[in-house]
């Protein structure tokens, strides 16, 4: 029997700053900084490879997100590429994303990315409208974005994920639907669509309590999602997961392993990853990170494995953000198993769950609440 594929991800943890909105993990760049990581990352790509990876597992899909794996030079990204090659077996095909803030790269950065064997340039826009930008303290202007996808596409790039969000701040429905339009007009293969969520402890967060902000307004952000789906779908896009949009056959390979519950490697600090049964994170603090890998250490502090009845309830969770959904059987089992049964017709009396037959799909309510429903469903 053939081995099922491997993702492979990084979490980059630099960024020039940190946007209002923004909860991960990450470190403001500097250089120093910048350097012992990546050789912390070099050792984890080696020790990693002889403990977790099974020898003839090809990896299908390697994704650098962060932060902004694009603070770091282009002779760095493509080191740490080297290494993944020199250590692990990729597939012929192997999909091979990374993540851009539009004003930290450049054309030759593009071209020896594009040379190195990444297939796939994912670009933070968030919105095509300066004030949206401003509004959540994100750096950058809507020029850049114009410029990376242009510069990309002359270097080789045939594959463009743009990053919008909607249900910013003061952001109108028209405003939403100009940025999805000048988003066309730029030609991505792929559009991730966010709604807004306000994660606790972000400068978001207190602006809102402060009454310094706006509050999300569902029922807009209803009609944004909507607004989204009618314009991308004429255009040519498939949805086909709560957020993301795609041409025939640019459906992002590695984001696909997380919805349909497939096993991943996740490197550098707080990444997950899952495999065998088990899911298992990094320490999320770049000093114990270090210091780990300096002595030879994986930087692992949690490790879970999963009964088959928790493999069913992640399957059911991650799958139902799919615009496909699952088998209705699989939601109703994982209800009984945990004693859900309650919580699940509740979801269904308020239409935040839709079932079609045999199958069971998060509605346009719902998807807003996806993180939500998932808490509930847990």
């Amino acid at each position: 029997m053939t081995p099922s594929p491997l993702g492979l991800y990084l979490h980059i943890p630099f960024c020039r700053q940190r946007c209002d909105f923004c909860a991960f993990y990450l470190e403001i760049h500097r250089d120093d900084r910048a350097e012992t990581f990546v050789q912390s990352l070099i050792r984890e790509i080696g020790l990693s490879a002889q403990q977790h990876v099974a020898a003839g597992r090809p990896i299908q899909s390697v994704y650098f997100g962060g932060g902004t794996p694009t603070v770091l030079a282009a002779t760095q990204l493509i080191a740490i590429l080297s290494e993944i090659r020199t250590q692990i077996t990729l597939t012929s095909d192997c999909e091979i994303t990374v993540e851009a803030h539009p004003s930290t790269i450049s054309e030759q950065d593009l071209a020896q990315l594009l040379q190195s064997g990444v297939t796939r340039m994912s670009f933070g826009a968030e919105s095509m409208e300066a004030g949206d930008l401003s509004r959540i303290g994100r750096p950058g202007a809507v020029s850049e974005t114009i410029t990376a996808v242009t510069q990309a596409r002359a270097a080789g790039f045939t594959n463009i994920n743009l990053d919008v969000m909607y249900g910013l701040p003061s952001q109108s429905l028209e405003s939403w639907q100009r940025t999805l339009d000048r988003c066309l007009t730029l030609e991505p293969t792929h559009l991730s669509c966010y709604a807004l969520t306000v994660e606790e402890d972000t400068k978001l967060a207190s602006n809102i309590q402060r009454q310094r902000s706006p509050a999300p307004d569902e029922g807009l952000q209803i009609e944004m999602d909507e607004a989204a789906q009618r314009i991308l779908g004429n255009a040519g896009y498939e949805r086909y997961e709560v957020s993301n949009y795609a041409k025939p056959g640019y459906a992002c390979r590695h984001n696909l392993l997380y919805w349909t519950n497939g096993e991943y490697l996740g490197l550098g600090p707080s990444a997950q990853s899952y495999l065998d049964g088990t899911r298992f994170g990094n320490v999320g603090d770049l000093m114990a990170y270090n210091t780990s890998l300096a002595a030879n250490r994986l930087p692992i502090e949690d490790h879970t494995r999963l009964s088959e009845k928790e493999r069913l309830r992640d399957a059911v969770i991650f799958g139902l953000r799919l615009i496909r959904g699952i088998p209705s059987h699989h939601l109703h089992q994982h209800a009984k198993n945990y004693g859900h049964a309650a919580v699940t017709a509740q979801l269904l009396a308020q239409q935040l769950i839709e079932e079609d037959g045999e199958r069971s799909r998060l509605s346009a309510r719902g998807r807003l609440q996806a993180d939500t429903i998932a808490g509930r469903l847990y």
